[in-house]
């Protein structure tokens, strides 16, 4: 059964993909439960009575990460389990309370989608996808209110609907039911989508991208992520068809319809959500997945909290990952080592997971949840190195093994544990100084050195690769560059994390400058990228010296074309962290700026604007734009330029 959605209401509903299209295979009836453990049954006999007068609740044993538990299963819903929690005064322990019905029941059965019934889940290779695919691309402006009079709709040719709104909204409706697709790609359809379905209802015209006519709605969510202010915008999910808003999900621009596929066959989810959430929620969810499979209950508020430590051990496990500070500089010949997934390699390597800290000899949970992934992302990564089409395989596992670390240090993670999170740490550091130990005892200068990889120069390094794996029982990769620059920072010292360099396949790789920055505007960017499409030509310093010249000429070009620059190419963007500043900044401008525009705007979301006064920090939206500071984007031009430059006065030394 080739599953391609699913969802929840009253009933687990399955859209199946068949040889005669795309139906809803089964509804099957769902009935809420959830595990309840007193640790003094007898001082709640009242509750229990209650629960089992009006619900049924039995005693049972079940199966938690710590062990079989003592309990009762208790048929009923969300509301009853917060009720327990109050009459307890939250003593009661709870278990599979949130879970996603139809997750739910897919593990029961050993189903994902996306996926036959004979398939292993753990496979970088996908069978060809059986998949009708249009992309659809409104011309206009999402957030603003003129009618929608022109559409492109592209499947196996490009088709162009023009017209007046009714006319062009029933085109499209027809087109779509002609071709009956299974996966629409629809840029910023999040924001569309509500908009035509709203005006095709008022001219009564049904848009079937909605197979039942029904649509879930996914709230608008913002968040607190990694040190940054997230934001998801809300969601009309169609039944039976695969929606992906390409501009807004994550995981689409990161790695394509075959990630998007991947990540429903790991963790149980419809393709229509893996799309939608983050990679944190996407291991989650694999966990999840994982747990239930293995008829394991997942717990519905962590009872593990920190442990009270004294100050002087907190401050000598806390302490983050390991860096060595780079000089700043051009250096020739140098090759980086970097551990695949280094942080879920410790955990599987060294067995942590919350029940074997006081239980070392014990296989873990997360370990052994894990292990399949790091395969599959070892042999993802080895395959996309000839063949491309497993870069956004590859490149899924990369983010959902990355947010699985710091999964483990989150307050309300249903598998995790601060300390579980130090001890990973702990272990990346001691690993870090054994790498560089290795390094310097063979001969190399350690020039740099990040978390989960080193830089070092003096000669091939396949040698050193083989010692540390030797020496860690880690895999590793090895990268090396006939040059690399490592940029400086305003006080003169090295920056961790700025540096680009010729790898000795021919390619450029960047990390940290504004090509690779998010809020570059497309005019600097261009121009940047150019630069180092040159640079790329140079195997030696000589070579670099050569190119001088003409990279600076093409600086001069981008700095006389300002002038007579578009608009739109000074757009900047990035994400607003607050809507209310105390100060006055660009992003306070653009806020205002929406407001005007009778935009909503929410923490997190990220918004295009134009500077027209850097004095006063003016900014018009990108989309309306008529004009921009010279001199403000000669500045930014300036910058990118310096980072170039640098490379040159290295190379001349």
């Amino acid at each position: 059964m080739w599953i391609t959605d699913t969802c929840y209401r009253d009933a687990v509903e399955i859209w199946e993909l068949t040889r005669d299209g795309v139906t809803l295979h089964r509804t099957v009836p769902c009935t809420p439960s959830f595990y309840l453990h007193l640790a003094d049954p007898a001082a709640h006999w009242e509750l229990l009575e209650a629960l089992e007068s009006a619900y049924g609740a039995e005693e049972c044993t079940f199966r938690t990460v710590h062990g079989d538990c003592d309990g009762y299963f208790v048929p009923a819903g969300r509301e009853v389990a917060m009720a327990i929690e109050r009459q307890t005064g939250f003593a009661a322990e709870l278990y599979n309370v949130d879970l996603r019905p139809d997750q739910r029941y897919l593990a029961g059965q050993g189903l994902v989608p996306c996926c036959d019934e004979a398939e292993s889940r753990f496979t970088p290779v996908l069978p060809s996808l059986p998949f009708r695919i249009i992309e659809v691309h409104i011309r206009g402006i999402p957030f603003g209110k003129d009618p929608v009079r022109s559409i492109d709709v592209v499947h196996e040719r490009c088709e162009h609907l023009s017209g007046e709104e009714p006319a062009v909204l029933a085109d499209l409706a027809a087109l779509v039911t002609a071709i009956d697709p299974h996966v629409v790609l629809f840029p910023h359809s999040d924001l569309w989508l509500p908009r035509i379905l709203s005006t095709a209802e008022r001219k009564g015209i049904v848009l079937p991208f909605s197979r039942s006519g029904r649509y879930r709605k996914l709230a608008e969510k913002s968040y607190w992520s990694y040190g940054k202010t997230e934001y998801r915008a809300g969601s009309l999910i169609p039944d039976g068809r695969i929606l992906i808003d390409t501009t807004q999900s994550f995981h689409y621009r990161e790695s394509g319809l075959a990630g998007i596929i991947l990540g429903a066959r790991l963790t149980g989810l419809a393709p229509n959500l893996t799309a939608r959430f983050t990679s944190g929620t996407l291991i989650s969810a694999y966990e999840v997945y994982e747990a239930l499979k293995r008829g394991i209950a997942i717990p519905f508020r962590k009872s593990d909290p920190e442990a009270v430590r004294r100050f002087c051990n907190l401050k000598a496990t806390d302490r983050g990952g390991m860096m060595f500070q780079p000089v700043p500089g051009l250096y020739n010949e140098v090759s980086e080592i970097d551990f695949t997934s280094l942080y879920p390699s410790i955990i599987v390597s060294y067995n942590l997971s919350p029940e074997t800290l006081a239980n070392p000899d014990r296989k873990g949970f997360l370990p052994t949840v894990l292990e399949p992934l790091l395969a599959l992302r070892k042999e993802s990564k080895a395959r996309k190195v000839s063949d491309p089409s497993y870069t956004g395989i590859d490149s899924i596992l990369k983010w959902m093994l990355v947010t699985c670390f710091g999964y483990t240090g989150y307050k309300n993670a249903k598998f995790g544990q601060i300390e579980v999170h130090e001890k990973i740490t702990g272990h990346a550091r001691d690993i870090l100084l054994t790498t560089k130990e290795c390094a310097e005892e063979m001969g190399f200068d350690v020039l740099h050195g990040i978390v989960d990889c080193l830089w070092v120069r003096g000669g091939p390094a396949g040698a050193l690769k083989v010692r540390v794996e030797e020496k860690t029982g880690l895999h590793t990769t090895l990268d090396p560059y006939d040059w690399i620059v490592f940029l400086p920072m305003p006080d003169g010292f090295g920056a961790y994390n700025r540096y680009y360099g010729r790898l000795s396949t021919g390619e450029i790789k960047v990390r940290g400058i504004m090509a690779r920055r998010g809020d570059t505007p497309p005019y600097v960017r261009t121009m940047q990228e150019s630069m180092l499409s040159v640079m790329k030509q140079a195997v030696t310093r000589t070579d670099l010296v050569a190119l001088e010249e003409e990279v600076r000429g093409m600086y001069r070009e981008a700095a006389a074309g300002l002038p007579d620059a578009p608009p739109s190419s000074m757009a900047i963007r990035r994400q607003v962290s607050r809507l209310t500043y105390s100060r006055r900044c660009p992003e306070a401008s653009a806020v205002a700026a929406c407001a005007h525009a009778g935009i909503g705007v929410e923490p997190g979301m990220e918004i295009g604007y134009v500077v027209t006064d850097a004095r006063t920090w003016s900014v018009d939206l990108d989309w309306v734009a008529k004009r921009f500071d010279r001199g403000y984007y000669r500045k930014l031009l300036g910058k990118a330029w310096e980072e170039i430059a640098f490379a040159f006065e290295q190379a001349r030394k």
